[in-house]
């Protein structure tokens, strides 16, 4: 199916969908813009509401990341087909979360092919009706090849989630890392999705360890970044966790930790640090 014929498909879609979920109806997303920036060779990427859509283009059709939320759909798609009208062939999600994985119904309903970690299959089945899980799931690396493009898609430790994949446009020199890290806000250790400290920080490493000196990394959440950019993301969190642990060892309790200020170095650039302690604390060892 055509990206044009896709959009009077979403269109359609669209009209007649009913939000079950209550938060996404109290959402207003008439004023989002999805907004193309190009990253490096045949990799874009979509700003708009959600996570960062990252896109593979060219005579083969859209390799695609992520996908945001169900009501942005119709704009994405336009989006794309500002930068190229072939089919959308396949949907990689980088983790389970609705701002990632949002826009899978619809899209799997078009017949876009969904790709994605066991890990994220089995918790999007608890939440989400068929058309909008994974159709391919995998547990160790996958390659695509489109575009003149070796898509390599590849797991990451528990970290942000418990389903984290990276993804590596090797030609272009392009990492889409999901949410593991992000420049707009200090990491999310979800633990209730198989999150954790130690597994951030060996994300991160590996992360750190794919890159080249000009490797362009797309982020979760916030702008292009360098291998160095996530060298200091991962710093920080050794940082914080290297001062946290001492005072989880003389049994402070969580209240105690959060007024001693571990975060206080990086508060001005990540904002709230609330629950990002919180994680920490209680992957150290924190009781309270």
């Amino acid at each position: 199916m055509s990206l044009s014929r896709q959009v009077r498909f979403v269109l359609t879609l669209l009209s007649c969908l009913t939000l079950s979920n209550t938060v996404l109806s109290q959402q207003d997303f008439s004023n989002v813009e999805i907004v193309p920036h190009h990253v490096a060779g045949s990799v874009y990427y979509l700003e708009g509401q959600g996570g960062n859509i990252g896109l593979s283009i060219g005579e083969d059709g859209v390799v695609m990341i992520d996908d945001q939320y169900a009501p942005l759909t119709e704009k994405i798609l336009a989006a794309i087909a500002t930068l190229n009208d072939g089919e959308i062939r396949f949907l990689i999600n980088t983790h389970v979360h609705g701002d990632h994985t949002g826009g899978n119904e619809n899209l799997g309903k078009m017949g876009v092919l969904i790709l994605a970690r066991d890990e994220i299959r089995v918790r999007l089945s608890a939440q989400a009706p068929e058309a909008a899980l994974p159709v391919l799931t995998y547990s160790e690396s996958i390659t695509l090849h489109l575009n003149g493009e070796e898509v390599y898609a590849f797991p990451a430790p528990p970290a942000h989630t418990d389903g984290d994949t990276f993804i590596y446009f090797k030609d272009s020199d392009v990492i889409h890392s999901g949410d593991v890290f992000r420049t707009t806000a200090f990491p999310v250790i979800d633990t209730n999705n198989g999150g954790t400290l130690n597994g951030t920080l060996e994300a991160l490493g590996i992360l750190i360890g794919v890159a080249g000196p000009n490797t362009r990394i797309v982020p979760g959440h916030g702008v292009v970044s360098s291998r160095g950019d996530v060298m200091g993301f991962r710093d920080m969190v050794l940082d914080v966790a290297e001062r946290v642990a001492p005072q989880v060892e003389r049994g402070m309790s969580y209240e105690q930790v959060a007024a001693s200020n571990p975060t206080a170095a990086y508060n001005a650039r990540y904002g709230d640090p609330e629950r990002f302690l919180r994680a920490v604390y209680s992957e150290l060892g924190g009781g309270n």
